[in-house]
């Protein structure tokens, strides 16, 4: 009977652990955070608390004077202090509301009428000078995002394969697993295929669509039709051919992902 209880609940914490990892945030799904607390912009804080090991005292009475985003982490940038919140694989957060246990409570920032809570993520205290040195370009969501910078950090790593190109966060910063697979299956490539033997022709398609499937990710995720549109990711066939898809992880990250050997192309 024990042993039943206790292989039950490694099973389901297998599984859950298996949600979380397919469902870790990606660019789209920080932005979509952003909006959320951007109402804060401006005001005071007036209580700091959570376990992050950083020194929240000195963030009462100071002005929560900007929200930045790049990739999937996020900058609460004050006076002269900035908090970068990473919320890694497991990571979460609320508005208005505590809604989760103080030991997973990170950073709870109250304002005069409401607050902000960030769970099981990674807290870090920078310097604003730090911010000068992010590579804003890099973000394919933001309006700073450069397209031929990225052609030129692909062009220099030949040797590279393209699934690990997409989750590089210095090429194409807020890429994850999700849109990885799904802006391959869009431009018919399959993930293990290298950069330098990929045409140019190619590579432009895959800096494209990288940020526009980023967009359409923001927009189904905001209408909450996101899976309904994975044309590749976590599915059994092919919605082109009808063959069965290869689902293999790939890349150094080892990291899942789903294609199609008769409608991508191997580039060795």
């Amino acid at each position: 009977m024990f042993h039943h209880y206790v292989t039950t609940l490694l099973w389901q914490n297998y599984c859950y652990l298996e949600y979380k990892i397919k469902n870790m945030p990606e660019g789209p799904s920080i932005l979509l955070m952003k909006e959320s607390i951007q109402k804060f912009e401006g005001q005071k804080v007036t209580e700091a608390s959570g376990n992050a090991k950083i020194d929240k005292d000195i963030l009462i009475g100071k002005t929560l004077q900007q929200i930045k985003t790049f990739g999937k982490q996020t900058y609460l940038i004050f006076d002269d202090v900035a908090i970068r919140i990473h919320l890694l694989m497991f990571g979460s957060h609320s508005v208005d509301e505590q809604t989760k246990p103080d030991r997973q409570l990170r950073l709870a920032l109250l304002f005069s009428n409401s607050g902000m809570y960030f769970y099981t993520c990674n807290v870090k205290m920078v310097d604003k000078d730090f911010l000068a040195t992010i590579d804003w370009e890099a973000d394919v969501m933001s309006d700073d995002w450069n397209p031929s910078k990225a052609e030129k950090k692909i062009k220099a790593n030949p040797d590279m394969m393209v699934c690990d190109a997409l989750m590089d966060q210095d090429i194409f910063s807020g890429v994850g697993n999700i849109i990885k697979n799904e802006v391959l299956f869009r431009i018919g490539v399959q993930p293990e295929s290298l950069l330098g033997k990929m045409p140019t022709k190619k590579i432009k398609e895959l800096i494209k669509e990288a940020r526009n499937y980023s967009f359409d990710f923001l927009e189904w995720k905001r209408d909450f039709t996101l899976k309904k549109h994975w044309l590749a990711h976590t599915k059994k066939i092919c919605p082109k051919c009808g063959q069965k898809l290869i689902k293999k992880q790939t890349g150094k990250g080892k990291r899942r992902s789903f294609f199609c050997e008769t409608d991508q192309k191997l580039y060795q």
